[in-house]
């Protein structure tokens, strides 16, 4: 196993917030990318001395989940990393059955971080993915934020996620797990066409890159630039909400009127942002027109399972 200390990304061995006093938590699906992560970060609890459990969740979609499960947990008794696994259920919404999923995925992830009092959970995300997620969110006409896509390091309220393989190609992952010998699962949905995703990674992405060979490594520098402006907007959002968010959190509609559109609207993705809340553009635009509407109006406007009105010159959440 010494060779993945040559192979694993050097930032992920050397950064200090990995001491011998971190719980760190590893979401195992028994695939490639999730089972080098699961084995480096094995392998660096020998040498620092941390507590390290992983978690499988178990969506149920595929037949043979339930020998990817036996899977995951022959592999994590053989390396003494507890595991959990969490047996979900999969309805699929108005977004269709992938984003279902990830919602109780994310749950998932919310309760192992909870439960096991974790300092980070790590995600096995890398390069291509990266591209991938770029790509995708490109195509359904995302903004600086979604272009960003994913950072190596974030915060979903309490949930601190970590992908410390972001910056590393899948094909490096792929050499590294067969020259130390490793078995791990394949998903047989990862090559159904009809979702986007797959479509993009088996069938787009490849061509794009016989024309651009570096383009995955262009994309994620363009994601980096891209989260570095999207810092400077939230850091310009804090410095608007000075002047029009409220001590009970609400929005004042009258100074919120004195801000340029793209910096009104900025503060109202920065606001609702905080709050774990989304709108594309369309809906944005209307919730600021309805924000600043005649002052007798009383508009309301549903956003996920909560209800955004306007009382008077404030706007603030009804239930």
């Amino acid at each position: 196993m010494a060779s993945s200390r040559k192979f694993v990304a050097l930032d992920l061995l050397d950064l200090p917030q990995i001491t011998p006093a971190s719980r760190i938590g590893v979401a195992y699906s028994g695939g490639l990318d999730s089972t080098v992560l699961l084995h480096a970060l094995a392998q660096l609890r020998a040498e620092r001395g941390f507590a390290l459990s992983a978690l499988h969740v178990h969506h149920g979609l595929s037949p043979n989940a339930d020998a990817w499960a036996r899977h995951c947990q022959g592999v994590c008794t053989a390396i003494a990393v507890p595991l959990r696994v969490a047996r979900v259920t999969v309805v699929a919404a108005d977004k269709g059955l992938e984003a279902a999923a990830r919602a109780v995925r994310l749950d998932a992830f919310a309760d192992f971080f909870r439960d096991e009092q974790l300092d980070w959970l790590m995600l096995a995300q890398h390069r291509d993915d990266q591209a991938e997620t770029i790509l995708f969110r490109l195509l359904r006409g995302a903004g600086s934020r979604g272009l960003a896509g994913m950072r190596q390091q974030s915060t979903q309220n309490d949930l601190r996620l970590w992908r410390p393989l972001l910056n590393t190609a899948r094909a490096e992952l792929r050499d590294w797990a067969q020259a130390c010998g490793q078995n791990w699962i394949e998903d047989e949905s990862n090559a159904d066409p009809r979702h986007t995703r797959n479509w993009l990674r088996n069938d787009i992405l490849p061509r794009l890159r016989e024309r651009f060979p570096a383009l995955d490594r262009v994309l994620a520098r363009s994601a980096t630039q891209l989260a570095e402006d999207t810092d400077l907007l939230d850091a310009l959002a804090e410095i608007d909400a000075q002047g029009v968010i409220d001590a009970k959190g609400r929005i004042q509609t009258a100074p919120l009127a004195k801000l340029p559109a793209p910096r009104a609207r900025n503060l109202l993705r920065h606001w609702l942002a905080g709050q774990g809340l989304h709108l594309d553009r369309a809906r944005l635009d209307d919730l600021l027109r309805q924000a600043l509407a005649e002052p007798d109006a009383h508009p309301c406007m549903q956003i996920g399972h909560r209800r955004l009105g306007r009382n008077g010159g404030v706007l603030g959440w009804l239930d």
